[in-house]
C-alpha cells in the first residue's frame, strides 16, 4: 500500500511540475505592454490589458453559468475581437473551445452539434438564424448561448464580469480546444489539441521561422477557426507581442488589397494561400509595391505553384514563405524560411520536427523516391474525439501520417507530389496531380486547375484536367490544344491530360483546398 501511495504521490508531483496554461502564459507575458493593441477589427481597437481583462471576465461569467472544466464550448463566430476574447476566456476557465467554420450548412453544424456536445455556444449574430436551423435538428441540447455583435450583444455582457481570481490549474497535455479537418475528403474530424501544443507552434514556427517581432502588424487571410489561422491571428503575434488585424467579411482580393492599403495598422505581415494569392495575383485593382508595408508572407494549405511565387516576388519584392501543415500538427512542420527560399518545394523540416518518407513497402525512400510523409514532433494532436479508428491509423506512436506525398532531393529540400488519396497511376507510373497542375498553371491563360484520373473505355487510368481561366480569355478549342501540347511537351508523355474541361470555379472546402475527389465523381 505505501508503495503504491508513494506512486500516486509521485505522479501528482510530476504533474504539479507541468502545469501550463497558454491563456495564462500569453497575459504574462505581455503585462507590460498593457496599452499596446493586440487586435484591430472593423469595429475597433483592443489592447492587451482589455484584451486579458474581458478573457478573465469571460471566464468568471463561464463558473457563474455553472460550466464545469473540460465542458466543451462551441465556438461559431466570424473573425473579431470577441473570438481572441472567447478562446482565451475559455482556457482561463478551464472550458474546452471547439471552432467551428463559418462557412457551413446547418446540417454540418447539427452534426458537430452532436458530435462534440457542446455545454454552451458563443455565435455570432449574422450566424444567428443557421445555428437555431441546425439546434432544431440535433439532438444536442446546449444550455447557454451567448450572442457576439449583435443589436443585443450578450457576449460583451458576459465579459463585463469580475476577473477571475485565479486561472484554471491545466496541464500543458490537458484538452486545450478542438479543431475539425477541413473534409477535403469526407466527413471532418475533431482533432483535440493541449495547452502546450500552442507554444510548441509558437516557439518553433512563429518565432523560430518567421522571426515575428513586436513591431509586426500581422494579417491572416485565413480565418481563426482555421488551423493555420489559429496560430497567424492568434498564438504567434500574441506569442511575440505584436498587433493583429482581424477580418470578419470573406478574404477577396478587394478585402485584401483594402487591409493592405489602410491608412493606420498596416500589416507587415501577411498569411495567405495559394488559391488566394493566384486571386490577387490575377486582380486588376492590386495595389502598387509602395504603397502597401509588407516585410514577410507565409503561405500554407496547400503546396504554392513555384509560378505563383516567383511572380509575387517579381512584382513586391517581397518572398512568400511557403509550407506545409496540417489540423493534426496544429501548424507548418516543413517549411521555406525567410532566408532561404526554393520555390517550388516545401523547403525543409521546422526544426523541432522530423520528417519520414516511407516507400510503399514501408521502408525510407530514396532519394527522389515518392514516399507517404510521417511526422514526428511535439505538436501533435490528442486523438480524433470519439473515433479511435481514425485515430490509430493517423497517430501511429511518435508518428502522424501526413496523408500526402513527397520526394526529397539530396540537398534536403522536400516536394510536394499530391494528396495520398488523389494520387494517379498512369501506364504502371506514379502521376503527380499537384505536378501537371503547376504545368497547366504556367500558361498565361490558366487561374487555376486540378486534375484526376478518369478511366477510357478500356479501363486504363487517363489524366483528366480542369483549368479556370483568367479574365480575359475564353475556351477554345485552338486554346485546348495549345495547353495539351505545352504540359506533353513540359512532361513525361503519358503525364500530359488527355481532356482538358473549363470550369468557372473548383469546388474547394470553406479553407480553399480542392476537393478532387468531387471532380473524381463527376467522371
Amino acid at each position: 500500500m505505501m508503495q503504491f501511495l508513494r506512486r500516486s504521490l509521485s505522479r501528482t508531483k510530476m504533474h504539479m511540475t507541468e502545469l501550463y496554461n497558454f491563456a495564462q502564459d500569453i497575459f504574462s507575458r505581455n503585462r507590460t505592454r498593457g496599452e499596446k493593441i493586440a487586435y484591430v477589427d472593423d469595429a475597433g481597437t483592443l489592447t492587451y490589458a482589455e484584451l486579458e481583462q474581458q478573457a478573465h471576465g469571460f471566464a468568471t461569467h463561464l463558473l457563474a453559468a455553472g460550466l464545469r472544466a473540460e465542458e466543451r464550448l462551441m465556438l461559431l463566430a466570424h473573425d473579431c475581437t470577441d473570438w481572441p476574447v472567447a478562446f482565451l476566456g475559455s482556457q482561463i476557465a478551464g472550458v474546452v473551445p471547439v471552432c467551428l467554420n463559418t462557412l457551413l450548412t446547418e446540417d454540418d453544424y447539427a452534426y458537430m452539434l452532436d458530435h462534440a456536445r457542446p455545454s454552451a455556444v458563443v455565435v455570432s449574430a449574422a450566424l444567428l438564424d443557421v445555428f437555431k436551423a441546425a439546434s432544431n435538428k440535433a439532438a444536442h441540447v446546449v444550455s447557454h448561448v451567448w450572442v457576439s455583435r449583435g443589436e443585443t450583444p450578450s457576449f460583451d455582457a458576459a465579459c463585463q464580469a469580475a476577473p477571475l481570481a485565479q486561472c484554471h490549474p491545466s496541464g500543458a497535455d490537458d484538452m486545450a480546444f478542438w479543431l475539425y479537418s477541413s473534409g477535403s475528403t469526407g466527413k471532418p474530424k475533431g482533432a483535440v489539441h493541449s495547452h502546450g501544443n500552442l507554444r510548441h507552434t509558437a516557439q518553433l514556427y512563429g518565432d523560430g521561422v518567421l522571426g515575428l517581432r513586436e513591431n509586426d502588424v500581422c494579417f491572416s487571410a485565413a480565418k481563426l477557426y482555421f488551423a493555420y489561422g489559429l496560430g497567424n491571428g492568434l498564438s504567434f503575434p500574441l506569442w511575440a507581442g505584436a498587433t493583429t488585424v482581424l477580418m470578419a467579411e470573406r478574404p477577396t482580393p478587394h478585402a485584401i488589397f483594402k487591409r493592405w492599403t489602410q491608412a493606420t495598422h498596416q500589416p507587415t505581415v501577411f498569411f495567405g494561400a495559394p488559391t488566394g494569392f493566384a486571386g490577387m495575383l490575377a486582380s486588376t485593382d492590386r495595389p502598387a509595391p509602395n504603397a502597401i508595408a509588407l516585410r514577410l508572407c507565409s503561405s500554407a494549405g496547400e503546396a504554392l505553384p513555384k509560378q505563383l511565387g516567383e511572380q509575387f516576388k517579381a512584382i513586391y519584392g517581397c518572398d512568400i514563405v511557403d509550407g506545409i501543415g496540417s489540423t493534426e500538427m496544429l501548424h507548418i512542420y516543413l517549411s521555406n524560411t525567410p532566408t532561404d527560399v526554393r520555390y517550388g518545394t516545401s523547403g525543409k523540416p521546422v526544426p523541432g520536427y522530423e520528417m519520414s518518407l516511407r516507400a510503399e513497402n514501408g521502408s525510407e525512400a530514396g532519394v527522389g523516391e515518392m514516399g507517404d510523409l510521417l511526422i514526428k514532433g511535439p505538436s501533435a494532436a490528442l486523438f480524433y474525439w470519439a473515433d479511435n479508428a481514425k485515430t490509430r491509423a493517423t497517430f501511429q506512436g511518435e508518428w502522424t501520417r501526413s496523408g500526402d506525398k513527397y520526394t526529397k532531393d539530396d540537398a534536403g529540400y522536400f516536394t510536394y507530389s499530391g494528396r495520398s488519396d488523389d494520387m494517379l497511376k498512369v501506364s504502371g507510373q506514379y502521376v503527380s496531380p499537384f505536378e501537371v497542375e503547376g504545368a497547366l498553371m504556367e500558361r498565361p491563360a490558366v487561374l487555376e486547375a486540378a486534375v484526376v484520373g478518369v478511366n477510357d473505355d478500356n479501363g486504363l487510368t487517363r489524366v483528366k484536367a480542369y483549368a479556370v481561366l483568367k479574365p480575359g480569355f475564353a475556351a477554345s478549342e485552338a486554346l485546348d490544344t495549345e495547353i495539351k501540347a505545352f504540359v506533353k511537351n513540359r512532361l513525361a508523355p503519358h503525364k500530359y491530360p488527355r481532356v482538358l474541361v473549363i470550369v468557372a470555379e473548383l469546388p474547394k472546402t470553406a479553407t480553399g483546398k480542392i476537393q478532387r475527389f468531387r471532380l473524381r465523381e463527376l467522371g
